[in-house]
Formats: structure tokens, C-alpha cells, sequence
């Protein structure tokens, strides 16, 4: 996945950037997470960090955000904006900080596209300082195990073998003849919520996401994802 999403930097940096391109993450992810994190504290790392989105939305609010992400175009590209994120190449696996560097630890939209998720949240608990905080954003684990048979509001939603199975999930974009394909694995609940109990952390707020009636009015039939969340929002702390 690694590889994957280092040769779609270009077009996740077009994606990301250009306005109206991803409407989700304007009008329903993004202000979602928002409202799971604590005020600004100590230091934020911003665990694959991407292009640099999320630290530009968060350094503006007071947070004091550092970013790290496996890909060095993704780095380049957010420590070159023209409200740069400092960023650093790493492997979440193996994060070149102290123990207890940070107060918060961001991981949004990220911990479904690491090849090692537990190994990645043990080194998240390595460096959250004691009764740090980890808000995590992934794409909902029933959301990835299938899909619906069709675009209308009604349409069934059919998961193809085994909720349970771990296996590749990647899906392709379009806007305006830029093509995106996101490089993920599609993991069970209980992957997350058990790394994060391995890594001695416990969850204090879940909250699964999905579209609103004031946004599906304007496209009746993205009403049907007003009965499947599209993402699964975690808040746990260090004990």
C-alpha cells in the first residue's frame, strides 16, 4: 500500500487541493473529526500526514502539528505548499520520537492504508505521553466489506464473502479527468479495537459517520448512505 500511494501523490495533491473535489471530506468527514478532538495541548503529530491537508486545517485552531509519512513525494508536497506543514519521511512501524514526544496523535483517514496497522498503534501509544490521545479516522470497516448493487436510494448492499476476511480494497476516483486510485485493506472492527487493547490504549469515544438528510437532498440517491456509515471516528487515550 506504501507503493501505491506514493505514485498517486501527484493526483492525490490535485485531488485534495482543488475545491468541490472531495465534498465528503468538506461537508461531513472533516467536521466530524473535528468535534472527536481534544483543544490544543503540548504537540500534535499528524500521522501520515499526506500532502498536508489536515495540519493546515489544525495549526490555524492552535494545535502545534508535526507530520510524518512513509512517501517522500507526499512530504514534499506538504512541506512545499504555500502554508507548509513540517513533515518528515518515516515509517509509522518505527517513529523516530522519544517516548511520550506528544499529548495527540492524529491519524486521519491513514491506519486502513498502513501494511502493519498493529505494529503502527503500538508505536502511536510508544509516543503519546500518559493520558495522550489518539483520534483516528478510517473508512467504516462495514463501508469496505461491500458495496451497493446499484446507485439508487433503495439499492441493497451486498458484502461478497466474509465481513471478517482481510483482504485488499482499493477503489478508483475521477473529477475532471483526474484518476485516483486509494490503495487500502479492508480489516474488521475488531483488527482496530484489538491493536488498540495490545497497545495498552483504551477507547473513550466511537463514533460512526454518515451522510446527512440536508446534503442527500440535493442527490436523492446518495440517500442509501444515510443507512451505512461511511466512516468509523475512534477517540483513545493512554492509560
Amino acid at each position: 500500500m506504501r507503493q501505491g500511494w506514493d505514485s498517486e501523490a501527484g493526483n492525490w495533491a490535485v485531488f485534495a487541493r482543488t475545491p468541490g473535489y472531495d465534498r465528503i471530506y468538506d461537508e461531513i468527514n472533516l467536521p466530524a473529526f473535528l468535534a472527536l478532538l481534544p483543544p490544543p495541548g503540548r504537540r500534535t503529530l499528524d500521522l501520515g500526514c499526506g500532502e498536508g491537508r489536515l495540519g493546515r486545517v489544525l495549526r490555524p485552531l492552535g494545535y502545534q502539528v508535526a507530520g510524518i509519512d512513509a512517501s517522500e513525494t507526499m512530504v514534499r508536497l506538504a512541506a512545499r505548499h504555500a502554508r507548509p506543514e513540517p513533515a518528515l519521511v518515516a515509517d509509522a512501524t518505527g517513529l523516530p520520537f522519544a517516548v511520550g514526544a506528544f499529548d495527540l496523535v492524529v491519524a486521519f483517514m491513514v491506519l486502513h492504508d498502513v501494511d502493519r496497522m498493529p505494529e503502527a498503534v503500538a508505536e502511536i501509544a510508544r509516543v503519546l505521553e500518559p493520558g495522550g490521545t489518539l483520534c483516528m479516522a478510517i473508512v467504516h470497516p462495514l463501508n469496505s466489506a461491500g458495496n451497493f448493487t446499484e446507485r439508487d436510494a433503495d439499492a441493497p448492499f451486498v458484502i461478497p464473502g466474509s465481513y471478517l476476511e482481510h483482504r485488499p480494497s482499493d477503489f478508483t476516483a475521477e473529477r475532471d479527468g483526474v484518476r485516483l486510485t486509494f490503495h487500502s485493506e479492508h480489516r474488521p472492527l475488531e483488527a482496530y479495537s484489538r491493536a488498540l487493547e495490545d497497545a495498552g490504549m483504551r477507547i473513550e469515544a466511537i463514533r460512526e459517520v454518515g451522510s446527512r438528510e440536508e446534503l442527500t437532498a440535493r442527490d436523492p440517491a446518495a440517500r442509501r448512505w444515510q443507512r451505512i456509515p461511511l466512516y468509523l471516528h475512534i477517540r483513545a487515550v493512554t492509560e
